[in-house]
Formats: C-alpha cells, structure tokens, sequence
C-alpha cells in the first residue's frame, strides 16, 4: 500500500518539476542503482533523494534491489566479523539472539 502511495506522490513530484532535464538524466537507471541510492537516502534521512530515486524502477524492482543489497550487506558484515549472517540480520534488527 506504502508503495502505491509514494508512487503516486513521485508522479505529482515529477509533474511539477519545472527543470529542464539535461542528457546526463535521460540515462536510464538500473534496479540496484535505484536501490543503493534509495537505501543511502533513508539512512540519510534524505526523503526527496528516496522519492526521486523509487522514481527510476518499478515498484518491485526496487524491492528486489534493497532486497539484494540487504543480503549483500549481512554478508559482508558477518564476513568482517567472523559471524554468520543470521546472527548478524538480527543484531542489526535488535533482535535477540536465537
């Protein structure tokens, strides 16, 4: 439902921009493009740069990526730490351990 509602909001977003767009823009952006930009924005607490960049992919593209770069994260931690990724996914999370 959140996705719906964001879309909407980026699609009035776009429609009201008043910038021209330069041919460096026109350059379509990829799903983990998308994603890593997305992610850095919300730990940035950059909402204009997170609406912009779930403009550039579907909906479930982005969802995919973030999924993808989230993996890739719990196991780049859990290499550095000499722990396993679900022990790493939860104490991100604050979970307890299992």
């Amino acid at each position: 439902m959140w996705s719906r509602v964001r879309k909407a909001g980026v699609t009035v977003a776009h429609a009201w921009r008043t910038e021209t767009k330069t041919d460096e823009d026109k350059r379509p952006h990829n799903l983990f493009e998308a994603a890593a930009t997305y992610v850095a924005a919300g730990a940035e607490d950059d909402l204009d740069r997170a609406d912009e960049a779930a403009g550039w992919v579907s909906p479930e593209a982005l969802s995919f990526g973030v999924n993808e770069l989230a993996c890739r994260a719990v196991i780049a931690l859990a290499r550095e730490r000499g722990e396993s990724p679900r022990t790493v996914a939860r104490e991100l999370l604050g979970l307890p351990a299992a």
